[in-house]
């Protein structure tokens, strides 16, 4: 992360409390350790430009849980050198330290924004250079890339997707659940946990899915398992259909809520068209 801040001191003494054990792993152009003393070396410069009023630059550089953890703080005093090179920022004051009172280590870095001239450097779009900065670090030396991460929980969530789609598919055609109860039911027993999401006024909006980690909405696994698409293929008893268009409400999981008017139209539609094929199928005259 990376961006222009005006608090300097405020920010510093935050980072550099005692409780999340900071230690300093790189300085340049400083002589200071304390939070005081360093916006006080700050200013010194920053008095040059009175036009620029956020003038530090802030950033936070995270290596993966893994890779921080068997980072020592030479390793880490690498990478913010290596940053800086790629930010061009390594002829500012800066000073940067880490907190390793969290799994996830992560190293706070401080760089002066006006530089010995008195220039103010350029802060359009910081936060996506400075990852574009940090990303090319993490190539440099081998460590895993925010791109690699993010990629990586890509195909494990349409792994997932996958797989609750095919549990789902099973467990209507197979189990033929008659209500949202027996369905909830059915694909609990294939590890599935399904969660309705119910709002503030108690009214049943769709169902959550929860599996191997990932919790989805039914839109996101499929566009098959919104709401009304599961609704479409169970067999609702009549006696609830007949509840559903009295009411437009519904038990679900011992709990009476309410079903949106298209919502409970299409359960109805559905219970008429399945009452029509019966009827033709009987051989009965409508």
């Amino acid at each position: 992360m990376g961006k222009s801040i005006s608090h300097t001191s405020a920010s510093m003494a935050y980072g550099l409390r005692e409780e999340k054990k900071p230690e300093i792993v790189h300085s340049q152009y400083l002589a200071g350790e304390t939070p005081k003393e360093i916006t006080q070396e700050f200013r010194t410069i920053q008095q040059q430009n009175h036009q620029c009023k956020k003038n530090t630059l802030s950033f936070v550089l995270s290596p993966t849980i893994k890779d921080g953890q068997e980072m020592k703080n030479k390793q880490l005093q690498e990478i913010t050198e290596r940053f800086l090179k790629q930010m061009k920022l390594q002829e500012n004051q800066a000073i940067a330290f880490v907190h390793r009172n969290r799994k996830h280590v992560h190293i706070h870095l401080y760089v002066n924004r006006i530089n010995f001239q008195g220039q103010a450097y350029k802060d359009n779009f910081i936060g996506k250079r400075s990852q574009q900065a940090a990303e090319r670090v993490a190539k440099e030396i081998g460590l895993t890339t925010v791109r690699e991460v993010q990629q990586e929980k890509s195909n494990l969530v349409k792994n997932v997707r996958q797989e609750i789609k095919q549990i789902h598919e099973k467990v209507i055609t197979e189990m033929k659940p008659k209500d949202f109860d027996q369905y909830i039911k059915y694909m609990k027993q294939m590890k599935v946990e399904v969660i309705p999401s119910i709002n503030k006024s108690n009214q049943l909006r769709g169902f959550r899915f929860e599996y191997k980690g990932q919790n989805l909405k039914g839109s996101e696994v499929h566009r098959s398992m919104s709401m009304a698409r599961i609704a479409e293929r169970i067999g609702f008893d009549k006696n609830i259909i007949q509840t559903i268009a009295k009411d437009n409400t519904l038990k679900v999981l011992g709990k009476t809520v309410g079903l949106s008017p298209n919502l409970a139209s299409t359960i109805a539609k559905k219970a008429i068209k399945l009452a029509v094929k019966k009827t033709i199928g009987l051989g009965m005259e409508i």
